[in-house]
Formats: C-alpha cells, structure tokens, sequence
C-alpha cells in the first residue's frame, strides 16, 4: 500500500488584489479550484484537454501517436521535390462547387 507524502499547512495571505501564491513551481500551472464548504478550498493541479484534442486520450489513439514518434525517432527526414511529388486520381468524382 502507498503512503501519502504529508506536507504540514502552509499559511498564505490573500493580497489586496484576491491573489495567493502557490509558489514558482507552480508558474504557468493551470489548477481546480473547489469549495466544498465555507471557508474551505482544495486546490488540485490540473491538465485541461480542449474537447477538439480529446480524441487524442482514448487508448488507441496513444498507441498510434507512441508508433508514430517511434517510426519518426528511427526514419530521419529526407529531402523531396514537390514538382516530382506522386498523385493519385480519387477514386470518387466529386461535384462541381458551384459559386
């Protein structure tokens, strides 16, 4: 079984502005802030994941990301021409926009 780090109460002042500081280490941090009671905050660290970047937590998708750095870490770059770049003709033929 793990055992909690136990750090004692720290005493902080509120500024003139509603501001406290976490300390350095913290900078940058973005965190929750709850109050579940009167008088009583808990404050955790936190990641925010933007909902258009969700998709990137599922599991599966870790893994592909993890195969692509992998393949990127032992593939070096090479240089290309795009004048000479293959293309494909769709397989699909699309409408016309019309304007």
């Amino acid at each position: 079984m793990a055992h909690a780090l136990v750090i004692p109460p720290l005493v902080k002042s509120v500024g003139a502005s509603g501001q406290i500081s976490l300390g350095k280490e913290y900078a940058g941090r973005q965190v929750l802030v709850e109050m579940p009671a009167e008088g009583v905050w808990i404050i955790k660290t936190a990641r925010i994941v933007p909902d258009n970047e969700a998709w990137l937590e599922k599991p599966l998708m870790k893994q592909r990301v993890a195969r692509a750095i992998e393949w990127a870490s032992q593939n070096a770059p090479e240089p290309s021409d795009p004048d000479n770049l293959v293309t494909r003709k769709p397989d699909v033929k699309r409408k016309a926009r019309s304007a």
